[in-house]
Formats: C-alpha cells, sequence, structure tokens
C-alpha cells in the first residue's frame, strides 16, 4: 500500500476517441442530464403520490436511487476525461471509483432480487401479501440490499487496496477491481476467493429469481386478472433484471478471458453498457408499463399546463 499511493493511473480506453471527444462529450452530457431527470421524476412521482407507496413502488423507488448514486459517480469523471489531453486517475480516486461503481452493480442486482420476491408473494400468494410484505419487513429488506452492497464492494476494495501494484495502465474507461488486481506484483489468491464467494453469493441470487418466477408464470396462466398484473409489474422488471444480468456477465467474461487484441470501441461498449442503460432503462420502461404512475405524471403535467 505505501508503494502504490502515489501511483496515477493512466486510462486508456478513451485515448482511441480523441478525434471526436468534443462530440462524445455533448452526448455523455446529454444522457447524464437525461438519466438524473427520469430518475428524480419516478422518484418525486411515488414520494409525492399517496397511493404508490406500496412495496413495489418503493422498492422501484430504490433502484431509481441506486442508478443516480451510480450515474452521479461514473459520469462526471468521464465528462472530465473528455474535456482533458491527459486522462488520469489517482490511486485513491480509482479505488473510491471502483467501490461505488461495485456497491452500485451489487444493490441493482440485490434490489432486483427482492422486487422478484415481492412479485412472487404478489402474484402466488395474494391474500397473504400484505401480511408478508410488511412496512417492517419493507424497511429491513432496503437496508439490508444498500448494507450488504456496501459491506461487500468495501471488503473487495480493501483487499485490493492491501496489493502493491507493479503498472499503470487500465485498458478501461474506468476504474474496476479486477483491473488493478492484474497490475499487482504480488499473490493475489485471497482476492480470487473472495471474488468466487461473492460471485456464488449472486448466482444464488439468480437462482432464486428464477425459482421465483417459475412460480409466477405458472400462477399467471391460470387467469386473465394475473397475467394482466404480470404483463403490468413483471414484465419490466424482467426486462431490467435480463438486460442488467446479460450486460454483467459479458463484460466480467471479457474483462477476464477475452482477447486483448480486439478493438478498444468493442470492449468500451461492453463495460459501459450496464452502467448507463439501466439508469436509463428502467424509469422508463416502468413509467410505460406502470398505469398508476403514467397517470400521476400525465395528471401532474396537465395541472402544470393549466397554470
Amino acid at each position: 500500500m505505501e508503494n502504490s499511493t502515489g501511483i496515477v493511473f493512466i486510462l486508456q480506453g478513451l485515448y482511441e476517441h480523441k478525434s471526436n471527444k468534443r462530440t462524445y462529450f455533448v452526448l455523455t452530457l446529454i444522457v447524464y442530464l437525461f438519466t438524473i431527470f427520469v430518475n428524480l421524476t419516478l422518484i418525486v412521482t411515488i414520494v409525492l403520490e399517496k397511493t404508490l407507496h406500496e412495496p413495489m413502488f418503493i422498492f422501484l423507488c430504490n433502484l431509481c436511487l441506486n442508478g443516480i448514486f451510480g450515474a452521479s459517480t461514473f459520469y462526471p469523471k468521464i465528462l472530465v476525461d473528455l474535456s482533458s489531453d491527459l486522462i488520469v486517475i489517482s490511486y485513491t480516486a480509482c479505488l473510491c471509483q471502483t467501490f461505488v461503481i461495485y456497491s452500485y452493480i451489487f444493490c441493482e442486482y440485490t434490489t432486483l432480487t427482492v422486487m422478484a420476491y415481492d412479485r412472487y408473494v404478489a402474484i402466488c400468494k395474494p391474500l397473504n401479501y400484505h401480511s408478508i410484505i410488511t412496512n417492517r419487513k419493507v424497511v429491513k429488506m432496503l437496508l439490508f440490499t444498500w448494507l450488504l452492497s456496501l459491506c461487500e464492494s468495501g471488503i473487495a476494495t480493501s483487499l485490493t487496496a492491501r496489493l502493491p501494484v507493479c503498472g499503470f495502465i487500465i485498458e478501461n474507461v474506468y476504474c474496476t477491481n479486477w483491473a488493478i488486481v492484474t497490475l499487482s506484483c504480488v499473490d493475489t489468491t485471497i482476492n480470487n476467493i473472495y471474488g468466487y464467494i461473492a460471485m456464488f453469493f449472486h448466482i444464488s441470487e439468480a437462482v432464486l429469481v428464477f425459482v421465483s418466477y417459475i412460480n409466477i408464470i405458472r400462477a399467471s396462466v391460470r387467469s386473465r386478472e394475473e397475467r394482466s398484473k404480470f404483463m403490468q409489474t413483471c414484465l419490466p422488471h424482467l426486462i431490467s433484471l435480463t438486460n442488467f444480468t446479460i450486460a454483467l456477465i459479458f463484460d466480467i467474461m471479457y474483462a477476464r478471458y477475452g482477447a486483448t487484441d480486439r478493438l478498444q470501441a468493442l470492449r468500451n461498449f461492453m463495460s459501459l453498457e450496464y452502467l448507463i442503460v439501466p439508469p436509463l432503462l428502467n424509469p422508463l420502461i416502468y413509467c410505460l408499463r406502470l398505469n398508476q404512475i403514467r397517470r400521476r405524471i400525465f395528471r401532474t403535467c396537465s395541472r402544470k399546463q393549466m397554470f
């Protein structure tokens, strides 16, 4: 650690796009502002509308809050890089960025898992829903998603921080835990073991989601009402979960096992997709699919037009 604190990493990912940096800066700024806007709109709508103070919408609000959390860490740094000639990041800032981005990833996946459980109870056990998903249980699940994510990311970052590094070039547009570990000049077995433990836990979450949806689909085919509920509340969640999972798996596999001589643009796309698309896509698909949210937003816009 003492040998690493003074290191400055070069983020190699954006150097291929030097000639178009102004265009990328404008596009990135627009996407960032729009991401913040749609997530804040959904959060404010849920907070102000008392009829939306239900577990499903509270979990959705948490998903949007996590999207803002992740975007506000990733976008400002890349905007600075796109406006600079030298794209670097200090060792401490790199660890901080890694911590926040991994916290966002873990929280996103855990929140989506909790939402799958909520939909399972709502559709498969509708008569017992309010006795199972109580206000106290909702608070506990929200605390669980954040505390677990922060602790999990904190342990991974702490294990990486103890490693001295022998390189200074990161083949990405932002810092990742794996990128720093690969630059280490000592044994990283402990980091690898912890990585497998974390992976096993999230695979268990994926199994839980899979089992939940098997039961949800079985219950949905019984009646038109249940099918309608599935299309409105479960389909947006399933789209969000599928997109995030596939993007994350591809990025992990490509970072660890992909060829280093591939196009940098492809590597950038695979590493950015799950940071850019979910925070932007989630509020939009839920606004389009959920009638309660859509009606509230339209009603608010109508009032503003009257004044």
